[in-house]
């Protein structure tokens, strides 16, 4: 039944995901108080990706560190420059706005690549080793970028950002490939189908509340906040499909594209909020947590598109 029901989960990913964006946001009063339970959810989901991998496909990541190098220049070199040169033909002489857009592209990748990666079949030992570096880097490429792109220097919360991450990522994802290695694979065909519907709900659940988070910015809705929005989907958008292009053109193979995809596309938008909110005026946050709301959407319609490319890629070799 739980493998029925997980299967139904997979099919409607797609209207799963913007549907919980919406929820979060209209029962944002009751949903925002539940905010102390995204860690331990998140850790939960982790775990159970983490049971189709093993330590040695950690190894193999780390020892071949092409697509790694990849990511990160998308993520802290390409698509900061590519919201910088949009942002400034969009909004020309409002650089607040110009700031955000940035700060929405310069953050680390978001933890949440990890799940939509698991749920796509992808490489989940190289997006765990992307998430890792990345964040562990992150303190010094983010500062330095925003300085070089907006001129302003900033500080992040290095021992928050890493206990969190050990917290939500480093431990559940160690238990899990250690109980694949301990059972010789068999926890891969025993236990990770039964708890794979439960991460499904665990992440529309962490989505619904991340989006009643975001919602206050939301109420006041005009114009240029349409513009914003609009603007910030484009770059948003385009992050995932540059990083599905390079992984192509550098003929990866599916597993490896698909861990590309999502860490190229998605971000830590709770930090970006975070910087935007203590370094900068409010005006300045505006794109970041509008980013918050398109990124599971976009990561949800690039999970079945890529699940329809690569299912009419092996009809047409079949």
């Amino acid at each position: 039944m739980l493998q029925r029901v997980n299967r139904v989960l997979e099919r409607i990913m797609p209207l799963l995901a913007p549907t919980s964006v919406v929820v979060g946001v209209v029962l944002a009063q009751y949903l925002v108080h539940l905010s102390f339970l995204v860690p331990w959810v998140f850790a939960f989901m982790t775990f159970v990706g983490s049971l189709s991998s093993n330590l040695n496909s950690l190894k193999r990541a780390v020892l071949h560190p092409l697509p790694i190098m990849i990511a990160l220049f998308i993520l802290h070199i390409f698509m900061p420059l590519w919201a910088w040169g949009i942002g400034h033909i969009s909004f020309h002489e409002d650089i607040l706005t110009i700031t955000g857009l940035i700060i929405a592209m310069v953050i680390p990748t978001g933890i949440t690549s990890f799940i939509w990666v698991s749920i796509s079949k992808g490489n989940v030992a190289l997006t765990l080793s992307i998430i890792l570096i990345d964040t562990i880097l992150s303190p010094f490429l983010v500062p330095y970028s925003l300085s070089i792109l907006v001129g302003h220097s900033v500080e992040m919360e290095v021992w928050s950002i890493m206990k969190g991450l050990v917290g939500m990522i480093v431990i559940p994802s160690i238990v899990g490939m250690c109980l694949n290695e301990m059972t010789k694979g068999r926890v891969k065909d025993t236990l990770s189908p039964r708890l794979a519907p439960f991460s499904k709900v665990g992440l529309a659940s962490v989505i619904m509340i991340n989006s009643s988070v975001v919602a206050p910015y939301l109420k006041d809705i005009n114009w240029k906040l349409v513009k914003i929005a609009t603007v910030m989907f484009f770059i948003a958008f385009c992050g995932y499909l540059i990083s599905w292009i390079v992984g192509r053109l550098l003929k990866k193979d599916r597993d490896v594209v698909v861990a590309l995809t999502f860490t190229g596309g998605m971000r830590n938008i709770s930090a970006g909020a975070v910087i935007a909110v203590a370094y900068f005026p409010p005006p300045v946050a505006v794109p970041v947590v509008i980013g918050m709301l398109f990124q599971q959407v976009l990561a949800s319609l690039y999970s079945q598109l890529l699940h329809n490319y690569y299912n009419k890629v092996a009809y047409s070799k079949g």
